[in-house]
């Protein structure tokens, strides 16, 4: 397994293409080869992979605009084509961070033609857990469970997200189970607790979450890249957030 940075951590300084070739440069003087790209400036594919050879790095997941990918599905595969990235990832089911049955029904109509075609490109589209998928629909199901139901492996993969999962009560590592062969790229986020009962995230390994179990688990269900996203980095510098992770993953004989 390789570990990632997602750069949705440090999307605030890459809000236009200078800040965005800078942050590569700094995510790569940090020790990581490989990258998510989320949450930064628009770019041409050909820039894009042009700055990842120059850092050393590689782009092995993207968080894609759904819209996109449901129109202009073919143009989305040939430009991840340009920077040889292998999965198309979708950062959330549309729905302004929630799902009902209507939204997951229209999920399922839009996306599952698109990941054909996907399919077809040699690309696979990836999607990214929050908490809300660990609600129940009116079957009774949950709506994990049924994208897991109707999304056959080898069309979806799943960007499981440690974090959400243990937010929404999950069992980190049955879930990991569960997803054999789906999860090739997974989020590593950590979580602490405050003194007043909120949860935060935290750098992987600075948290209460039993990351050496986690990823173990991860391991046995296939993952390839174990990329570090931290949303929000509260007081801390995110580089500096990113860098802990790191250091804590290569402690682990990790590279």
């Amino acid at each position: 397994m390789v570990i990632g940075a997602q750069l949705f951590t440090v999307r605030d300084f890459a809000k236009d293409l200078n800040g965005f070739s800078e942050t590569l440069k700094r995510v790569a003087d940090i020790g990581y080869t490989t990258v998510q790209v989320s949450g930064t400036c628009d770019y041409e594919a050909e820039w894009l992979r042009d700055e990842l050879n120059k850092n050393g790095l590689a782009c092995v997941l993207t968080h894609t605009k759904p819209q996109e990918i449901i129109e202009n599905t073919e143009t989305v595969c040939k430009n991840h084509d340009v920077f040889a990235c292998p999965y198309i990832g979708l950062g959330a089911m549309p729905g302004g961070g929630k799902v009902t049955d209507e939204i997951y029904e229209k999920f399922v109509h839009d996306f599952k033609p698109a990941a054909e075609i996907i399919k077809a490109n040699g690309h696979k589209l990836f999607y990214h857990n929050h908490a809300f998928e660990f609600t129940k629909s009116a079957d009774g199901k949950l709506f994990m469970d049924k994208l897991l139901e109707e999304f056959p492996p080898e069309l979806l993969g799943v960007t499981f997200d440690t974090y959400w999962a243990q937010f929404a009560g999950a069992d980190v590592c049955d879930w990991l189970a569960k997803l054999k062969d789906r999860v090739e790229c997974l989020h590593l986020k950590d979580m602490t607790a405050t003194f007043n009962n909120k949860n935060r995230m935290a750098p992987v390994g600075h948290g209460n979450m039993n990351f050496e179990k986690i990823i173990a688990s991860a391991d046995s269900a296939g993952a390839k890249y174990l990329l570090v996203e931290q949303d929000d980095c509260y007081e801390e510098d995110p580089f500096d957030c990113l860098k802990k992770s790191y250091d804590y993953l290569i402690s682990l004989g990790l590279r």
